[in-house]
């Protein structure tokens, strides 16, 4: 029985952050280290170079990356605090001009002006601080940012993602090294789309062919510096 306290399980929006972090991570995983690893390859006539460029790019990206998520993640966080906090000392300051804005907020969203009044005067008296929070900031439940579970979920999915081009390079013949990890890379990224794209309830095509386009450029490009500046390692 659907009620109030479950509609939205069905629903992919609460998904959003941490699928968004999740993917960003082993998109970032999966291209960074391939192009990495396919650059030095290019200008490689052994394994032992390619493997521990490849280690050194999976483990620096996965750290880079589960820190940078939780520094941008804790500024959002903070951002959003602090307009709470201006939005706790308005109410108090001048609690009429913030009902009147709430009111407004409703009648733009088609609401009779009365009943948009009535309705800001009813939301206030329940919850004034989390009534502006919601309609007047545009934060709720949803929308807030989790620094730790982004952190957390950019970083493992980096992990996972490196992993599999370090596969390839580990077990790839060198001369063909870089044909293998285009192929093989490719493939993660149609997996990596596919699942991104059921798991948020997208287009499963559209996904596959955004996260391949950009991937193939990405590896292209690193290639070419391999092969322009191909000093023999």
């Amino acid at each position: 029985m659907i009620t109030i306290d479950n509609y939205l399980d069905n629903h992919y929006i609460h998904r959003s952050n941490w699928l968004r972090a999740a993917v960003l991570g082993a998109n970032d995983g999966i291209i960074s280290v391939s192009s990495l690893a396919i650059g030095i390859a290019a200008a490689s006539s052994t394994r032992e170079p390619i493997v521990l460029a490849t280690i050194a790019g999976l483990v620096a990206g996965a750290l880079s990356m589960a820190a940078g998520e939780y520094v941008s993640v804790s500024s959002q966080t903070d951002t959003e605090k602090a307009d709470i906090e201006r939005e706790s000392r308005e109410l108090k300051e001048m609690p009429e001009e913030e009902l009147n804005i709430l009111a407004q907020i409703y009648e733009k969203r088609g609401l009779k002006k009365e009943t948009a009044l009535q309705v800001a005067i009813e939301l206030t008296e329940k919850d004034a601080l989390a009534t502006h929070i919601r309609d007047e900031l545009g934060i709720n439940e949803i929308s807030q940012a989790n620094p730790i579970q982004a952190a957390i979920a950019s970083g493992a999915s980096f992990t996972v993602g490196g992993i599999l081009p370090l596969l390839v390079v580990l077990f790839a013949p060198v001369k063909v090294m870089e044909y293998c990890l285009y192929g093989f890379t490719i493939v993660f990224l149609i997996i990596l789309g596919t699942i991104s794209a059921k798991t948020g309830g997208s287009n499963v095509r559209k996904a596959i062919i955004r996260i391949t386009i950009w991937g193939t450029l990405a590896m292209g490009l690193s290639a070419l510096v391999g092969y322009i500046f191909g000093v023999k390692v």
